[in-house]
């Protein structure tokens, strides 16, 4: 009994500060967005919801932040799971590719973006490829084409810290189940998508939450080269409860900001029941 409380009494400090910093003012935030914002914060509410949604600025911003995500996320999925099998088994400067997979990751942004700036820019390294592949110079920090440096800026950004998580899984499955499946004739692939796959489930699911989770924070990135207002192509939605913010809009920021987490919620449920069921089956 005298543990258990001594457990609580190193617990408390850290539950307090979770308390005081996210649950309450999570909760009070969905009574703000039910308000007017007024003096009296008068009672209105899903009225706030209702015109936040017939928004076309919000909508833009919302399409666009799910777009990129469902782009980016898969992307880092699929590539940080090969590059992992990759360098699953010992191999000659193993290390050094690990660290150079993971240094972006660890880098400030404001390095990486001076780093991109540089690449992307009109006579940088990647119109001077194309300059001499025979094609025209595009103007990748402007428009439309700004989506290819912010995806793949995201994408360099996240894909280290995923492949060593991936290569901690993979180095736990037996590599009895590889050889046996060796013996019966199974190439590459095949072991990779009935052996691997499922034995890394778990770990699979957290890369593919940890992924969409970074993809919903690449406003950063998006705001420094494109500014507060950039094309409409890469309006997030983040944008749109910065620029909220900026104007005093509080009503709408915390309406905005709660629409989108329930379908980031509601997003999480449908993989962790595809998980579940994965699970089921497999078993």
């Amino acid at each position: 009994m005298f543990r258990k409380r001594s457990v609580w009494l190193y617990l408390l400090p850290g539950m307090i500060g979770l308390l005081a910093f996210y649950l309450v003012p999570f909760v009070w935030g969905i009574w703000f967005s039910l308000t007017d914002g007024s003096i009296d914060n008068n009672f209105v509410g899903f009225a706030n919801y209702q015109r936040v949604w017939q928004n076309e600025v919000f909508r833009l911003g919302l399409k666009n932040t799910i777009e990129l995500s469902l782009l980016c996320a898969p992307v880092i999925f699929v590539l940080s799971f090969l590059l992992a099998g990759m360098l699953r088994k010992p191999i000659a400067g193993g290390g050094f590719f690990r660290n150079a997979l993971l240094m972006p990751y660890l880098m400030p942004s404001s390095a990486m973006l001076i780093i991109w700036l540089l690449v992307f820019d009109y006579g940088g390294v990647v119109n001077r490829l194309l300059v001499a592949l025979g094609q025209g110079r595009v103007f990748w920090l402007e428009g439309g084409a700004l989506r290819v440096p912010i995806v793949l800026l995201y994408i360099w950004k996240n894909l280290g810290f995923s492949v060593v998580i991936f290569t901690a899984a993979l180095q736990a499955v037996p590599e009895s189940l590889y050889e046996y499946a060796s013996l019966e004739g199974a190439g590459w692939l095949r072991r990779e998508i009935s052996i691997t796959l499922p034995q890394v489930l778990p770990t699979a699911f957290l890369v593919l939450v940890l992924a969409i989770v970074n993809a919903f924070k690449i406003f950063k990135e998006v705001y420094f080269i494109g500014g507060a207002y950039p094309d409409q192509s890469i309006y997030t939605l983040q944008h749109y409860m910065n620029n909220k913010f900026s104007k005093l809009d509080y009503q709408d920021v915390t309406t905005a900001a709660y629409s989108f987490a329930v379908i980031v919620i509601a997003l999480f449920l449908l993989m962790y029941r595809t998980k579940s069921v994965r699970q089921g089956e497999a078993a």
